[in-house]
C-alpha cells in the first residue's frame, strides 16, 4: 500500500485496455498530424464535438458521435428534450422536432466525422450545405426520443463531401436524405 492517498480517475468497462486509451474522447490531447486513421478517436463526446463544430446552443444538434470509422461512416446521437426552443412553437400542444433540424443534425454528425478525419479540432472553419436531395420523413420525432443518425460518406476527401443519412428512433426510420456540404477552411481574421 502506498503511504499517501492516490489521486486520479478510475477507468473501467469496455475500451479500458492499454490499446484503447488513445481512443477515449475526453483525453485532452488534440488529434495531431502524426495520428493515423487507426489511432483517431472512434467516439466524440460533447467536448470534442464543440472543439470541432462552430455550432453552439441552441443550434448544436448532436450530443455524441459513436462508431466513427474515418472517412467512411459514423452514428450521431441526439437526445430530444422538451426544453429545446423550437418546441415552443412547433407545435403548441403537440411538440414535434422540425424536419429541417433533423437534416441539420445529420449534417452536424457528418461534420464531426470529417473533423476527426481531417484533424480539425480547435481549428476555425465553417460548414455549408451545397445540396440536399431525396429527403423523406417517415416518423415524428418528439421529446423523450433518442435520435440516432447513421451517416455514410458517398464522396469526399477535400473541401466538398457527399453523404447518405438515415435518422432513426428505436430502429424505426424517421428521416433519410442525401446531402452535400462544403468545408470552408479559409482562415478567419
Amino acid at each position: 500500500m502506498p503511504s499517501r492517498p492516490l489521486k486520479g480517475r478510475v477507468r473501467a468497462g469496455p475500451g479500458t485496455g492499454p490499446d484503447e486509451v488513445s481512443k477515449w474522447p475526453n483525453e485532452k490531447k488534440a488529434p495531431g498530424k502524426d495520428m493515423t486513421e487507426s489511432t483517431k478517436p472512434t467516439i466524440a463526446d460533447i467536448d470534442l464535438i464543440q472543439r470541432i463544430l462552430p455550432h453552439r446552443y441552441p443550434f448544436l444538434l448532436v450530443d455524441r458521435v459513436v462508431d466513427i470509422v474515418c472517412p467512411e461512416s459514423c452514428t450521431g446521437i441526439k437526445n430530444v428534450t422538451f426544453n429545446e426552443p423550437h418546441f415552443q412553437g412547433h407545435f403548441p400542444g403537440e411538440p414535434v422536432m422540425p424536419g429541417v433540424t433533423i437534416v441539420e443534425a445529420m449534417a452536424q454528425t457528418a461534420a464531426v466525422m470529417v473533423g476527426v478525419h481531417m484533424d480539425l479540432a480547435d481549428k476555425v472553419f465553417n460548414v455549408y450545405f451545397m445540396n440536399i436531395d431525396g429527403v423523406k420523413f417517415r416518423r415524428k420525432v418528439v421529446p423523450g426520443d433518442q435520435l440516432k443518425m447513421h451517416v455514410t460518406v458517398k464522396r469526399g476527401g477535400g473541401k466538398v463531401w457527399k453523404f447518405d443519412g438515415r435518422a432513426e428512433v428505436e430502429g424505426e426510420l424517421a428521416c433519410q436524405a442525401e446531402f452535400t456540404a462544403m468545408m470552408d477552411l479559409t482562415p478567419k481574421s
